[in-house]
């Protein structure tokens, strides 16, 4: 898809970071936006954004932990706006993890999992229908993780198994759509080449009663990009970052040469990314990763 005019582009957690930086630009490109996210403060900063483009744009709460919330976007888009083109299913939560993998509370896992994977999978399920229907090129984008696809962090066991699941349900429907000669092209998205600078670090701002945080949790001291920038300082390290309106254009140019892999690397993560294959290939044991 070369031309996005007049496309309807739908957006989970489009509140802030990436979604609503992809948002900014699919309506700069010339498509309208549905703009959809559980956190409704931040969907109002992001429709005024869009306003401010003068693209047509639409904003809807949505708890992508629900099917039944998910659904109803899908009627919107499809019942109320025409159809959908291109889909972002984007949202996603960080645990705030800190200490031993055996430490964690079943909420934390329970409520990242429940956004991270079933968000996808509640995404696919109301719009692939549809999509794959409606018999028109369009596009299924996944936010994916290099953490968890490619490389695990032991210090987000939590949030790295739900990526790493999210990267295994991409890559099946992929091949799937691809094996029906779908006019649904399937994208995973991955943003970087640096650690993007976003609220996904501050995740807990959004996090239902249901999901509540133990009291006597660790806490990993790190709420921004700041605060792993501050931390990274006093070893002596220095914390590259990559602004979300990178990744939207990345992600734009990368539909537009309907590549799978929509993913920029830097050289740490590339070469930690080999020095794992190469740990398989060898029947070695896992090397350590390094932020880079």
């Amino acid at each position: 898809m070369q031309d996005f005019t007049d496309k309807l582009v739908v957006i989970t957690g489009a509140a802030s970071g990436v979604g609503r930086s992809l948002a900014i630009a699919m309506a700069e490109a010339g498509a309208r936006v549905l703009a959809a996210d559980i956190d409704e403060a931040g969907l109002k900063e992001t429709k005024a954004a869009l306003d401010a483009t003068g693209a047509i744009s639409y904003i809807r709460t949505c708890d992508v932990t629900s099917q039944e919330s998910v659904n109803a976007l899908a009627l919107q888009a499809f019942d109320d706006l025409g159809g959908a083109h291109l889909v972002f299913a984007n949202a996603g939560i960080a645990a705030g993890e800190a200490g031993p993998l055996w430490g964690y509370s079943e909420s934390d896992w329970k409520w990242c999992f429940e956004v991270n994977l079933w968000g996808v999978v509640h995404t696919i399920n109301a719009f692939m229908p549809r999509l794959h229907d409606q018999a028109e090129e369009a596009h299924f984008v996944i936010t994916g993780s290099g953490n968890g696809a490619f490389i695990v962090y032991p210090d987000q066991p939590v949030y790295t198994a739900t990526k790493a699941a999210v990267q295994a349900v991409t890559e099946a429907l992929y091949l799937q759509t691809a094996a029906q000669q779908s006019a649904v092209k399937v994208h995973a998205l991955f943003p970087g080449p640096n650690i993007v600078d976003t609220g996904i670090f501050d995740s807990d701002r959004v996090r239902p009663p249901r999901f509540e945080k133990s009291e006597d949790a660790p806490d990993s001291g790190i709420h921004s990009a700041e605060d792993m920038r501050r931390m990274m300082e006093e070893y002596g390290m220095e914390l590259k970052t990559t602004h979300p309106d990178e990744v939207a254009q990345m992600a734009l140019e990368g539909i537009r040469r309907d590549q799978f892999w929509i993913l920029s690397l830097n050289p740490g993560s590339e070469s930690q990314i080999k020095a794992r294959m190469d740990s398989i290939l060898k029947r070695e044991n896992p090397p350590i990763p390094s932020l880079g």
